[in-house]
C-alpha cells in the first residue's frame, strides 16, 4: 500500500493543478470585497479536488473500512452542496438544507449516531451517561451541522482551515493505533498538505481556494470519523472533544457574543478568530501557527489530564477553558 502513496500524490498534486486551471477558464472564483484580504478573483474549488482525490483513493486502494468509505462518499454530496453554494450565493435556509440530506442518510441508513452524552463504561470510571432516546437522530443531525459550519468558520485566511484540520488528524493518527485507520488518515492527510501548496501560491502554482465546498466536506467527515471512532469505542468521548477544541470553542464563542450584541449569527463578517489574529499580527503565517498551536495545546491539557487523573476532570477542564476562551473572545469584539 505504501508503494502506492507516490502516485496518489502525484494524481492529486495533477488533479489540483487541472482543476485551478479549469476554474479561472470557467470562473469559478472568488472575488475580493471588503471583508477579504486577497486582491484579485481566486478559484476555490480546491474542495471539490480534494473529494475526488478521495473517492479515486478510495476506488483504487483497498484499505478502507466499509464505513469509512462510505463517509467519503457522501462526502462528495457535500462539497458539491459547498460548490453550488460558492457559484450561486446560497441564502442560509438553503445551504442547511441542502446539508441535511447527506447528513441525514448517514445517521438514519448507516445508523452512525450519537446516542448518548457522558461516560460509557470506560476503565475504573463511568461518572455519569445521558441517553439520547428518541432524540438521537435530532441530536445528532444538529452536531454535524454544528461542527461541519464549525469548520467553515475557519476558512478566511490562507492555510488556516488546512493547518487546523492538518492538526486535528494526527491528534487521531496519534490516539488510534490501529494501523489501517491510520492509513486512512494518511490518504486523507494528503491532498490537504498537497493544497496547502496551491492556497500559498508555492513556487508560482495557481492560486487555489478550499472554498465552501472544501471547508464543508472537512467539517463533514471529521464530524462522521469522531461519531464512528465513539461508536466503535476506540477513543472516550472527552478526547474526540479535546481534538476539535478550537472549532467547538470558536462556534460557540462567536454564535453566542453575535446574539448577545443583538446581531445577526448567520452573516460572514471579519469577527472570526484568524481575522483578529491576522489584524493584530498582520502575519499569515503567525496567525496559522498560533491556531494550530493552540488546539494542540488544548488537548495536550485534555489528554494529560484525562490521563493523570481521570475523564471528569478533563470534562471539567473542557467547559473551564472554553469559558476562559469566550471571556477572551468577547474582549476582543468590544474593540471591533
Amino acid at each position: 500500500m505504501f508503494n502506492e502513496i507516490p502516485i496518489y500524490s502525484l494524481f492529486t498534486f495533477s488533479l489540483l493543478f487541472i482543476c485551478a486551471k479549469i476554474s479561472y477558464k470557467l470562473n469559478l472564483v472568488d472575488l475580493p470585497n471588503k471583508r477579504k484580504i486577497h486582491l484579485k478573483p481566486t478559484a476555490n474549488t480546491g474542495g471539490f479536488a480534494i473529494i475526488i482525490s478521495l473517492l479515486f483513493a478510495l476506488q483504487a486502494l483497498d484499505v478502507f473500512d466499509k464505513i469509512l468509505g462510505l463517509i467519503l462518499s457522501i462526502g462528495f454530496l457535500v462539497s458539491l452542496v459547498g460548490l453550488i453554494d460558492d457559484k450561486f450565493h446560497l441564502n442560509t435556509g438553503g445551504k442547511l438544507s441542502l446539508q441535511i440530506i447527506p447528513i441525514f442518510y448517514l445517521i438514519v441508513f448507516e445508523n452512525l449516531t450519537l446516542n448518548n452524552i457522558g461516560a460509557y463504561s470506560y476503565g475504573a470510571y463511568s461518572y455519569f451517561i445521558l441517553e439520547m432516546g428518541s432524540f438521537t437522530v435530532p441530536f445528532t443531525l444538529l452536531s454535524v451541522l454544528f461542527l461541519t459550519n464549525a469548520f467553515n468558520y475557519f476558512d478566511g485566511i490562507d492555510g488556516t482551515l488546512g493547518f487546523t484540520t492538518i492538526s486535528v488528524l494526527v491528534i487521531l493518527y496519534f490516539l488510534v493505533p490501529d494501523k489501517n485507520f491510520q492509513l486512512f488518515l494518511i490518504i486523507i492527510l494528503i491532498p490537504i498538505i498537497i493544497f496547502l501548496f496551491f492556497n500559498f501560491s508555492f513556487l508560482g502554482l495557481p492560486k487555489l481556494f478550499l472554498g465552501d465546498s472544501g471547508s464543508l466536506l472537512l467539517g463533514f467527515v471529521i464530524s462522521f470519523i469522531l461519531i464512528y471512532l465513539a461508536n466503535q469505542k476506540f477513543i472516550h468521548p472527552v478526547l474526540l472533544a479535546w481534538s476539535i477544541a478550537i472549532f467547538v470553542y470558536e462556534f460557540l464563542s462567536i454564535n453566542i457574543i453575535r446574539l448577545k450584541n443583538k446581531q445577526n449569527p448567520f452573516k460572514a463578517g471579519t469577527d472570526h478568530l484568524h481575522h483578529r489574529l491576522f489584524e493584530e499580527s498582520r502575519s499569515i503565517f503567525l496567525t496559522n501557527f498560533l491556531i494550530t498551536l493552540f488546539n494542540i495545546i488544548l488537548f495536550i491539557i485534555g489528554y494529560l489530564s484525562f490521563l493523570f487523573i481521570n475523564e471528569l476532570v478533563s470534562l471539567i477542564l473542557f467547559v473551564i477553558f472554553f469559558i476562559i476562551f469566550l471571556i477572551l473572545r468577547n474582549n476582543t469584539f468590544k474593540k471591533i
